[in-house]
């Protein structure tokens, strides 16, 4: 017995008109292959290309886990899980992945979900506490597989296919042709769906170098963040070290960057890219970890304050701006000493900056933070209902509001923050008394 839910229905609640072509044929690879490759550039919807015909075949009576997807981040992961709860399936998801609290996840995991996504050591874990059981699952997906293996994530990814039975349809997605398929995860026919070819149609990127006359080059970033203005920018290093030291050193120049790489809290890395986001944040310094996985579409410039050490790094760095057929420009910043890489080529073309240039304005939006979101039975209707008429706000004082499973985030005009916060403090959102605070 297949899942009732049909495809308009799907495309009506993602608000899109039809499947792509990579969609479309992802879908009827499902039907026959024994295993496939997809390979398909960053932003053209692979996330649905794989969600939509795994939906089609569930079972409703099922009472086991009979899909799970492995991520290489907390973030791909969530972000799938957002998309299946936004097709509105009438299937239970479950995410599960480090920094999460393990007692809840088990807990929710005795009443098994249809679908189970996760990063590959809390899905081995699980498998080793049995959590859940893998006997019925026939869909099994490793997304951006080739950067769980470059995380080091082969020995949880070796032990969690060895659970799952050798019948799951094994599917495997890349935005990156060059990689490998371990030996142990290999099915014996491999479909091979491959969209790369057709990147020399996304929308047009203009790459250009910056050079600088210091080797410590973070004047010259911030010359060019004074001249590119107040447009969303992502700066990408190499280290952690490396994000936190050029953060730093820009805000003593004035210019506030926020902060995101693998080193910081789950609750404070997802703060950071909803800021950002919103536009609380115009700036985002960070590690290869927001090369891949990020839904965040309006991403003007890309800027590689160290370049990665790899093309594909490269590409997916990239691959973040210039998506839903925008445009975008990425920007090398040098120095004469540096050289540069094999897959980059010769050097873009130079991009003078600014000699009389003024620090861009900080941001008109904030952030306010509610303790509550749709467990507690909050929506964005209530929320904006409330800040009207409680918080006495105009419309335009409220922008993008996102709201998660225990709280919400909301982006509101700075200058509007403070009265707001003061009249709402002692009143109730549907009844109860929430945490109504400015997130920092």
């Amino acid at each position: 017995m297949k899942a009732s839910v049909t495809k308009q229905t799907v495309l009506h609640k993602l608000g899109i008109d039809n499947f792509n072509e990579m969609q479309h044929a992802t879908s009827s690879a499902f039907e026959t292959a024994e295993g496939i490759l997809l390979l398909s550039p960053t932003g053209s919807g692979k996330t649905l290309a794989f969600l939509f015909p795994i939906l089609q075949q569930l079972n409703p009576k099922g009472s086991k886990v009979q899909a799970l997807v492995l991520t290489p981040s907390r973030e791909l992961a969530i972000q799938i899980e957002q998309v299946w709860k936004k097709m509105q399936t009438g299937f239970k998801v479950i995410c599960a992945y480090g920094g999460h609290d393990m007692p809840s996840e088990i807990n929710s995991l005795k009443e098994a979900p249809a679908l189970l996504v996760g990063t590959p050591g809390r899905i081995a874990d699980h498998l080793k506490r049995k959590s859940f059981d893998a006997s019925a699952i026939r869909y099994f997906v490793f997304d951006e597989f080739d950067k769980s293996l470059a995380l080091g994530f082969e020995e949880d990814m070796e032990y969690i296919t060895k659970q799952v039975r050798p019948a799951a349809l094994r599917v495997f997605v890349s935005a990156t042709a060059s990689i490998v398929i371990p030996e142990f995860a290999t099915p014996k026919n491999l479909t091979v769906l491959n969209f790369l070819k057709q990147e020399a149609a996304v929308p047009a990127v203009e790459m250009l170098t910056v050079w600088s006359d210091d080797k410590d080059k973070v004047k010259t970033l911030f010359e060019l963040l004074c001249t590119i203005g107040t447009e969303q920018v992502l700066i990408f290093c190499n280290h952690r070290e490396s994000v936190e030291r050029t953060s730093s050193l820009l805000k003593e120049m004035g210019i506030e960057a926020g902060i995101f790489h693998g080193g910081m809290e789950q609750m404070q890395r997802e703060q950071a890219l909803i800021k950002f986001r919103n536009g609380t944040t115009q700036f985002l310094v960070t590690t290869d970890l927001a090369a891949r996985g990020l839904d965040i579409p309006d991403i003007d410039h890309i800027v590689h304050y160290h370049l990665p050490s790899t093309f594909a790094e490269f590409t997916h760095r990239n691959g973040r701006t210039a998506r839903m057929n925008k445009t975008g420009t990425i920007y090398l910043i040098l120095h004469e000493s540096e050289s540069i890489p094999n897959y980059v080529g010769e050097a873009p073309p130079s991009f003078a900056l600014t000699e009389k240039y003024k620090v861009p304005k900080p941001s008109a939006w904030g952030t306010v933070y509610i303790n509550a979101g749709k467990k507690e039975k909050i929506n964005k209707v209530d929320i904006v209902g409330f800040f009207l008429q409680k918080g006495k706000l105009e419309k335009d004082d409220i922008g993008l509001i996102i709201v998660k499973d225990h709280n919400s985030f909301i982006a509101i005009r700075k200058k509007a923050i403070p009265s707001l916060l003061k009249l709402v403090r002692d009143e109730k959102l549907k009844g109860k008394k929430f945490l109504i605070m400015e997130a920092r």
